[in-house]
């Protein structure tokens, strides 16, 4: 169908669908024809059309016009401005009296389903996908990927993660995001496994949670794939009377996972949690925790199979210096046959190799004496939200229009349930009396992505800078998680006479916070070490606590 509309090895099809079974029909079938671009339906309309501007969208496929949704409105808005769009295929909906829209089904139903009516030879070089990987303001990041791209990653998929046709995995994870179409995807589909979408909004839906564990019993289900988002919300979930023998293991990744939450969820389930890493640029994974090795909790695991990744240290214009010593922290680089062949605009080429063929990651992370690797932080900067990446530029630009700010920079605040959401730190022009919600307002009807939308406002009296004058967001993060540290074990109540809290950076773990508590009269430090290891059991940032009394300074335990 999508050759007979002109779809040829270079031209894109661009699609706008939640996870429904004619999603994985139209992504297979575009990058069998031609090249896929996949997109997030919830992104504003503008960031959507500026996708296809980028992408030379050809053939645009979208949700028709439901209750309950806006898909459909977006397209109807931005079609007409997508100069390279020849057509556009609704799929479901209300039928429309406009002959320049399609029916999936009714234009797909002429063709056979065992055989291609054209014949193409897919050399593995080829593109076969353009992923949307983070830029809404500006020119989008679309990667390219190719087809041996996929092929490999869907291989070292099955392979590490022991797949076969007796498989089942739930999908819940987006299908516009390459973990959901590779990892529920291709590497399933190629040992003929089995795989259960659930509902067209995955774990957005609240009765998905509620039953996920009589889910797993009736599907006989054996792994799924997650970010910590969800592991945390399912953590909340009574397994009760589900029989979930069936799972073998959980796939986490997409932000850090807490290594408390970690070992709640296998507590709670009796499954196991394999956490690993990896990013659209390299098609999906690079390392992995073994199924039946030794997992190293808190770890990304090691590299996947016919995969290079080391650490590095840069020179201070960002070039490849040397590589890092065992256990020190530097900027994870990738190689192989997974990586992709850079971004669709050149202005976003520039600096994501070193020495060669190495990507840079961005990511700040050291490799152990075992080939084991742990992540310390992101030296690019971006915000993920439940696995989401948010560019902070695409928060900072539409902020710093507005008149009274004087400069503004957007970081990470540790999050329970998304890892982390995005906060906006803003110093005013001098004598401005702006308040907070005023800016707030502003960013909610400026910023083109709901995500990237900041949950506060920050006011400060200046922003920290460098020694040449940029922007330290270290200094930032490090309030953030204060302030959020503090919030939480303000809960403590009348067990602590007093809380200090400071955070800076670790040379093991790139950031932690040293917590100082006085314990009140009659609370011993046991039971406060208790009380604050459950109200931290959530979040990432690794901590020490501190007791004082009126004698000395006393340590203790450390938690993460």
């Amino acid at each position: 169908m999508f050759h007979d509309l002109g779809i040829g090895p270079r031209d894109v099809v661009s699609y706008l669908l939640p996870n429904l079974p004619q999603t994985h029909f139209i992504l297979w079938g575009a990058e069998t024809a031609g090249i896929v671009n996949p997109i997030n339906p919830l992104l504003e309309a503008a960031t959507i059309r500026d996708i296809c501007w980028a992408a030379k969208t050809r053939v645009l496929v979208a949700l028709g016009d439901l209750p309950g949704t806006q898909i459909w409105q977006k397209v109807l808005a931005i079609r007409k401005e997508i100069p390279t769009l020849t057509h556009v295929i609704r799929v479901m909906g209300n039928p429309v009296a406009d002959k320049d829209i399609l029916d999936f089904e009714e234009t797909l139903a002429p063709y056979p389903g065992d055989r291609l009516t054209f014949s193409r030879a897919i050399h593995p070089d080829d593109i076969s996908s353009l992923y949307h990987t983070g830029g809404t303001t500006g020119t989008p990041k679309l990667a390219r990927r190719t087809h041996f791209n996929e092929v490999i990653m869907g291989w070292d998929i099955r392979t590490m993660g022991g797949l076969s046709q007796n498989s089942t995995l739930l999908c819940g994870l987006p299908l516009f995001h390459v973990n959901a179409t590779t990892v529920t995807g291709i590497a399933p589909f190629a040992v003929g496994a089995h795989v259960v979408l659930l509902s067209p909004s995955g774990y957005r839906e609240p009765s998905i949670i509620k039953n996920f564990y009589a889910i797993v019993e009736r599907f006989r289900a054996t792994t799924f794939s997650a970010v910590p988002t969800a592991l945390s919300t399912l953590l909340d979930i009574p397994v009760g009377n589900a029989d979930i023998s069936s799972l073998q293991y959980a796939i986490c990744g997409a932000a850090p996972l807490s290594v408390e939450l970690f070992r709640r969820f296998e507590a709670h389930t009796g499954m196991k949690i394999l956490e690993g890493y990896g990013l659209t640029e390299g098609a999906c994974a690079s390392s992995i925790n073994p199924k039946d090795g030794n997992r190293k909790v808190g770890s990304i695991g090691i590299r996947m199979p016919y995969q290079g990744m080391r650490v590095v240290i840069l020179d201070d214009r960002g070039n490849f210096a040397r590589n890092a010593q065992v256990g020190e922290i530097g900027v994870v680089a990738i190689t192989g046959p997974n990586v992709f062949k850079g971004y669709v605009e050149d202005v976003h080429n520039q600096g994501i190799w070193n020495d060669g063929h190495w990507f840079n990651t961005g990511d700040l992370g050291r490799m152990d004496a075992d080939g084991y690797f742990w992540l310390t932080g992101r030296k690019k900067e971006l915000i993920i939200r439940g696995g989401h990446n948010i560019d902070p530029a695409a928060i900072e630009e539409p902020i710093y229009k507005y008149p009274d700010v004087r400069m503004v920079a957007s970081v990470g605040r540790p999050d329970p349930h998304a890892g982390e959401v995005p906060v906006a730190y803003v110093e005013l022009v001098e004598g401005s009396k702006v308040t907070c919600d005023e800016i707030l307002n502003y960013a909610r009807d400026n910023i083109g992505e709901r995500a990237a939308i900041p949950k506060e406002i920050v006011i400060v009296d200046k922003i920290p800078l460098t020694s040449v004058g940029k922007i330290f967001k270290p200094a930032l993060r490090w309030d953030s998680i204060k302030r959020v540290y503090a919030e939480e074990l303000a809960s403590l109540g009348n067990m602590a006479l007093s809380v200090e809290i400071s955070v800076g950076e670790d040379k093991s773990h790139g950031t932690s916070a040293a917590i100082t508590i006085r314990p009140a009269p009659g609370i011993s430090r046991e039971t406060l070490m208790q009380r604050v290891q459950e109200i931290l059991a959530r979040y990432t940032i690794t901590y020490t606590v501190h007791f004082l009394s009126e004698e000395k300074r006393e340590p203790q335990n450390q938690g993460s």
